[in-house]
């Protein structure tokens, strides 16, 4: 049977006030709408790139959507028509018999409340339970989820959980009302491989255990056909395909579709560049990229020596103990190479990545080892004969909205670092600098007067790449650079770093917990666990033969897209 029936659904937004009123298209264009069903315990996913609509159509079914949505159509829940629901009549669905997890669980708690008062609170208010009933309800329900210490937990606040605890938590809240439809929004995109697998194979447990549907919306055609029955790949706002997950996977018809499947760097295969969406609509090939040949005795542009980062950690009123993050990391780095670094959240990699560029404020606690560059050790140097190395190291961090001034227009952006290091004759210099400096990342000159606000994911990391790029480095790291983005500008990002690194003959270190985009990246990989480097070697040995129980499990850990299950 039939749970949820959205049929005919568009989606538009208004912009502006009085007579000069306009209104954008979301879901939906002209007179054809966004139509499909979710039947009785299965799990329907939603697929497609950022700006496909996925979200807004998930949204439109509670109306969790701004005050200037407007919406037509049908959203029929267990025949009851919603989109005509009174705002009462959506509180009593909200948590009761639809339930939500979003994508950053973080955002999505109240940082000022324990787990305890916001898993109690929607069982009080739907269920009518005392606190003492929904307490031990809300136990058993983090010992469900696979939540270490359940009771402690009830009594924590949101910032003492990691992240796939948060989301551990969030599923939690979410099923505490045995909701009928669970909407999952992009809930694995924030977590590591292993975290993402844990927390997909917790999903496909609990729809199963509560007999209760699941839409699952993601970019990652490769990561929905592990859990979905069937698939909705959206693009732009419309329907471009939908069907069984077996279908979809092994016989796709639309090229949107194609594109979206092969578009993801895999760990089965490396070549030179990636083939993005536009290559697939147009029939072409990804085109020439790097070369692919790296000369192994290209010069050594930075060198870590039993690099180790500790931090001081409050115990008791006075007292301090010192927690080791990061414990002897050694590795060299050659001209035009990459080395990749894995591992699962809490493992040191970006704490390795911010130590070497001595990001850690120094009060934080010692770090050790020496990190050699251009014959000098970075953490012998004074402040100030760091400043020119800062020049020759850059970084590119994992969130693009986050790492760029939202006062600056691009111009300033790329001009700022060039006059604080003497960069340039003359504003007009720094000027067409910045304009050349676009073109390389694939944006013209209209992109110079716009703010951060104006651009998509993609674009913004392709302006702090530029911005890196204005200080003429030697060395980028890379700190989950990617890992924001869907898999479609990933794929364009990407091969935008190897056109840089071939053009430029940059060293990256790349870090990320994404074992098939460093496969497609790297030359040389550390596996790091627990702030030790368990296992290092060139990317093909660690992929082919893996030595160490963890990188197996990292490796066992990444989307493979649909199986068929054995005969």
């Amino acid at each position: 049977m039939t749970l949820l029936t959205i049929q005919d659904l568009r989606v538009r937004f208004r912009l502006g006030r009085g007579h000069d009123v306009g209104y954008t298209e979301a879901v939906g264009r002209g007179d054809v709408g966004v139509s499909f069903d979710v039947p009785e315990n299965s799990t329907v996913a939603l697929v497609g790139e950022s700006g496909s609509g996925k979200s807004v159509t998930a949204m439109s079914i509670l109306n969790l959507l701004p005050d200037n949505a407007e919406r037509r159509g049908t959203i029929r829940f267990q025949g009851r028509e919603l989109l005509a629901a009174a705002p009462a009549e959506l509180r009593a669905l909200r948590g009761r018999d639809i339930a939500c997890v979003f994508q950053d669980p973080m955002s999505s708690l109240n940082p000022v409340f324990t787990i305890g008062h916001q898993l109690i609170e929607p069982m009080q208010q739907h269920l009518g339970m005392s606190r003492r009933q929904a307490l031990e309800k809300a136990e058993a329900l983090l010992v469900e989820v696979g939540l270490p210490e359940p009771k402690r937990r009830l009594a924590a606040h949101p910032h003492e959980l990691s992240g796939g605890q948060q989301q551990r938590v969030m599923i939690a809240m979410a099923l505490s009302c045995e909701p009928k439809l669970l909407i999952a929004d992009e809930p694995t995109t924030a977590l590591d491989v292993t975290i993402q697998r844990q927390i997909l194979e917790l999903l496909r447990r609990l729809k199963d255990k509560h007999r209760m549907s699941m839409l699952f919306i993601s970019h990652d055609l490769g990561l929905v056909g592990e859990i979905a029955d069937r698939v909705v790949v959206m693009r732009r706002g419309t329907v471009r395909e939908q069907g069984a997950v077996a279908d979809i996977f092994a016989a796709p018809r639309d090229a949107y579709t194609k594109a979206l499947l092969a578009c993801r760097p895999t760990l089965e295969q490396r070549g030179a560049r990636l083939r993005v969406i536009d290559d697939h609509l147009a029939g072409r090939e990804a085109g020439a990229g790097a070369s692919g040949a790296k000369r192994p005795d290209a010069p050594v542009v930075l060198e870590a020596r039993g690099v180790t980062k500790s931090f001081w950690l409050r115990q008791g009123v006075f007292g301090r103990r010192e927690f080791r993050a990061v414990k002897g990391a050694s590795f060299t780095l050659r001209r035009g190479h990459t080395l990749g670094i894995v591992g699962e959240s809490g493992s040191g990699k970006t704490t390795l990545g911010l130590a070497l560029l001595r990001l850690h404020e120094p009060a934080g606690g010692p770090v050790g080892g020496q990190a050699v560059f251009d014959g000098r050790d970075l953490f012998a140097l004074s402040r100030e004969q760091m400043l020119p190395m800062r020049r020759r190291i850059q970084v590119v961090f994992q969130n693009p909205y986050a790492s760029l001034n939202p006062r600056f227009t691009v111009a300033q952006t790329l001009a700022e670092p060039m006059a604080i290091h003497g960069i340039g004759a003359s504003d007009a210099e720094r000027a067409q600098r910045a304009r050349a400096l676009l073109a390389k990342v694939g944006l013209d000159d209209s992109a110079l007067n716009r703010y951060p606000h104006e651009f998509s994911g993609g674009q913004r990391q392709r302006i702090a790449i530029a911005r890196c790029l204005t200080r003429e480095p030697e060395v980028l790291v890379l700190d989950e650079a990617v890992s924001a983005l869907d898999v479609s500008v990933q794929a364009q990002v990407l091969n935008l770093l190897k056109d840089l690194q071939d053009e430029l003959g940059l060293a990256y270190i790349f870090i990320s917990h994404d074992l098939a985009v460093v496969r497609f990246m790297a030359d040389e990989v550390l596996v790091m666990k627990d702030g030790e480097v368990v296992e290092q070697a060139g990317v093909e040995q660690i992929l082919s033969a893996p030595r160490e129980e963890y990188t197996k499990r990292l490796l066992g850990a990444v989307p493979r897209g649909y199986v068929p299950a054995a005969a």
